[in-house]
């Protein structure tokens, strides 16, 4: 089932059909153990909406209410080994090996729910950047007890130049106004995502794909609960929280976004989510 969170209140679609919740909080919608049980209850009296050209789905906004954004970097092979070569001069290039290997995974605070930039939104890259990559990240959504419960798409905007000067910079490369987006939908799942689910990125200039790679989730060498068993180790989150996983798609060292890209990120059953860079 898919939650969409919209000026007009809650959708929720559930095999092609939508209907609009009782509930328009979108905290107290999500926040719950039983989210997908509580879900198929809602369907047993809502009324089926139907969409037109009359009346069209009202625009979706970014799955997110006072939650914060998180984020697991070094859990993919690919974006280990790119780490360490932006880090290289500056002698950081063996922190990203350590860390690939070590118990404790690599979680970073990503952004406030305000910054959040939505489906067909503007993401930015920072104007004291030259090398500049989206992270195209499958986004665990947790409730306040740590119950994961859903999913949705990322896109981890991230400053390789900065970082590259010095681990250390890691907050100013990845933390900023546009540098994270969520959507299009929260995917609230009976069954976990399998390891052969696919997330795809392609990056569109002028009209013509400039970039494209795809990768598994069987890739990502920590797992979920892994990775939200630490954030939650010495943190509270009263209304749940977003964790994106990290990204196993990096392009070539020669690659860098520019104003007008579009950014296109799929994963199914969730859906893609698309930015303008700004």
């Amino acid at each position: 089932m898919k939650l969409y969170k919209t000026e007009k209140g809650i959708l929720l679609e559930n095999e092609d059909i939508f209907y609009r919740l009782h509930e328009t909080d979108w905290d107290l919608a999500v926040n719950k153990n039983n989210l997908y049980e509580w879900l198929e209850e809602q369907t047993k009296d809502l009324i089926p909406l139907t969409f037109t050209d009359d009346i069209p789905m009202p625009d979706v906004l970014a799955p997110i209410g006072s939650q914060e954004v998180w984020a697991s970097g070094v859990t993919y092979f690919r974006s280990r080994t790119a780490r360490m070569e932006e880090s290289e001069k500056a002698g950081g290039g063996s922190f990203y090996d350590r860390v690939y290997e070590a118990d404790r995974p690599e979680l970073f605070f990503k952004s406030t729910a305000w910054r959040v930039v939505g489906h067909h939104g503007t993401v930015r890259i920072r104007k004291d950047s030259t090398w500049d990559v989206p992270e195209p990240e499958l986004t665990l959504f947790a409730t306040s007890e740590g119950a994961l419960v859903g999913y949705t798409i990322g896109n981890d905007m991230s400053s390789r130049s900065i970082e590259g000067e010095n681990p250390l910079y890691l907050p100013q490369a990845k933390s900023y106004t546009g540098s994270a987006a969520l959507g299009p939908c929260l995917y609230v799942f009976k069954e976990q995502l399998g390891a052969d689910t696919v997330i795809d990125l392609s990056i569109v200039r002028g009209g013509e794909e400039v970039f494209n790679g795809e990768v598994t989730l069987s890739q990502m060498k920590r797992k979920p609960e892994e990775l939200l068993r630490y954030l939650f180790l010495e943190m509270s989150f009263p209304n749940g929280c977003y964790l994106m996983t990290g990204t196993g798609i990096v392009p070539s060292n020669d690659f860098t976004l520019q104003a007008g890209d579009i950014v296109h990120i799929t994963i199914e059953p969730i859906g893609t989510l698309t930015n303008t860079v700004g």
